[in-house]
């Protein structure tokens, strides 16, 4: 049997199964327990958050074998064959490949007639922002009044682009990027069911890398085991990204702390080893930054949603409200200066030797000197 990747094998099967995405979830569970049914759903949201997903879910409740329901069997012939894509009902539709209007319109010839298996005829037109002009227009009058027998299932990552009456005919539901707290719960549960070692820092380094989709998650977990050679490990993980490990963001913290620039420039060679983006780590350093100056000002407002939780609570105390403030503002002056630098490793050293520099402190004594004199 040949290998099926870990974004396929791990497809959620039911709505129980998603990760996130309760505002959604919970709006099409009442609508179905209750039999208020549209006929025309827009889903909307970054790649890898799951709206082709949801449709899929969707359709199976809508096909279900046991009655229009949230909680499909997964064992009757409609469940079964809409899983493993081949339900003669179910109409997946990539618009990015079918943009023509001529495409439209034979697509909609077949609307009228009544499904073959299932008790709805489910139309999934993936990426419809990709349709012409002319296939809206084709397809608008369909799309506001279908027979009782149809449903259509539309998604897109660029709502935007959607016409305003294609819009005004849907149920809009836009999903969220997912936090790495719910990618990393997620990631857990599938290597636990795979039997496949880990340490949990690096799957916080995946969840944060992939950018709230979790199928971007899951892709690079794959990587990771296959560069781990069957288990998943921080210093595999570091290395495959090619990004900074979060724990470098705090050594660079720590040494500020500390007011020691040989830890600082030591923490520096250290990251280089893996030629990261230094734009990105100054990013991070922002990002740390952040949840910092909250830390300072509502403590228990930090959450542990980053994984990082119990490092700021105890940086918070370590640093003035000035230096948190002044470093945010350096990291920001020098993303702005990156792209103007001939080397980006001299640019972010410069600064952190700002930070390590212009300390609230060293103004306050200067200050002070120069009003003595």
């Amino acid at each position: 049997m040949s290998y099926q990747v870990l974004a396929r094998k791990w497809r959620p099967q039911n709505f129980s199964e998603m990760a996130g995405q309760v505002h959604v979830l919970q709006t099409l569970t009442h609508a179905l327990e209750q039999q208020r049914l549209h006929h025309a759903y827009l889903f909307t949201g970054t790649r890898g958050v799951g709206k082709t997903t949801v449709a899929r879910i969707l359709a199976r409740c809508l096909n279900c074998e046991q009655g229009i329901t949230a909680t499909p069997c997964g064992q009757c012939n409609a469940c079964r064959e809409i899983s493993e894509g081949r339900f003669i009902d179910l109409i997946e539709v990539d618009a990015a490949s079918r943009t023509r209007v001529e495409d439209t319109r034979d697509l909609l010839d077949n609307v009228q007639y009544a499904p073959a298996r299932g008790r709805f005829k489910v139309y999934l037109i993936d990426e419809v922002h990709m349709l012409s002009t002319h296939s809206f227009n084709a397809l608008l009058k369909t799309l506001e009044e279908p027979p009782a027998h149809v449903k259509f299932l539309l998604a897109t990552t660029d709502p935007q682009k959607l016409p305003v009456t294609v819009l005004s005919r849907c149920l809009q539901f836009h999903l969220k990027n997912l936090a790495p707290a719910q990618i990393v719960t997620y990631l857990q549960s599938v290597l636990a069911a795979e039997q496949i070692d880990y340490e949990e820092d690096a799957l916080w380094q995946l969840g944060r890398a992939a950018g709230g989709s979790m199928r971007d998650a899951l892709t690079l977990l794959d990587q990771s085991i296959s560069f781990g050679g069957g288990s998943v490990q921080v210093a595999a993980v570091t290395s495959l990204l090619g990004t900074p490990d979060h724990a470098a963001v705090f050594a660079f913290l720590d040494a500020l702390a500390q007011r020691d620039g040989n830890a600082l420039m030591s923490a520096v060679a250290a990251c280089a080893e893996n030629n990261p983006d230094y734009g990105r780590l100054l990013e991070q350093l922002l990002s740390v930054c952040h949840r910092l100056a909250l830390a300072q000002v509502m403590p228990d407002a930090i959450d542990n949603s980053e994984g990082d939780r119990e490092q700021i609570r105890s940086l918070a105390g370590a640093f003035a409200a000035e230096d948190v403030q002044l470093y945010y503002q350096i990291c920001v002056q020098s993303l702005q200066d990156m792209p103007h630098s001939p080397n980006t490793r001299i640019c972010f050293e410069m600064g952190l030797l700002r930070m390590l520099a212009f300390s609230p402190d060293v103004f306050a004594g200067a200050a002070v000197t120069g009003s003595e004199k």
